[in-house]
């Protein structure tokens, strides 16, 4: 389930080095809960932006969310506002450490959350229907 999750978000980021953090987007959607899970509410999307808000991203997520210009985030950043173990299940599925995980998340998640809101707003329904209808 994660590698098709991982590649259809590597797809949807043009492949290559950005490609590659799909995977670790993926993972990270799961560990955060609600990937594949398909029950109403469920949108790892934005528990995964809430998440992000509560560990003091507020202004760099709704930049992404936004349709505005993308604000950048640090790896250290990103591994402040996740749950530790969230980020270690990461790094451990991605055989790199947590500093690496955060590292490479930071470069994926601007364009990734960029993406998957067109709109300029969280849309509802699973993950895999939102990166089919962007693909």
């Amino acid at each position: 389930m994660g590698n098709e999750l991982g590649s259809l978000l590597g797809g949807l980021l043009g492949g290559g080095e950005a490609g590659k953090g799909g995977n670790l987007l993926a993972a990270l959607l799961t560990s955060l809960g609600g990937a594949g899970t398909h029950g109403a509410g469920s949108n790892p999307l934005g528990a995964l932006i809430d998440t992000l808000k509560e560990g003091g991203l507020e202004q760099k997520a709704d930049s992404w969310v936004g349709k505005g210009a993308n604000q950048e985030v640090s790896g250290p950043e990103v591994a402040q506002a996740l749950p530790y173990q969230a980020l270690d299940h990461v790094a451990q599925q991605a055989g790199v450490t947590p500093e690496e995980a955060a590292d490479q998340l930071a470069q994926t998640l601007p364009q990734a959350v960029d993406k998957l809101t067109p709109s300029g707003e969280v849309p509802e329904g699973s993950l895999e229907d939102l990166i089919r209808q962007q693909s």
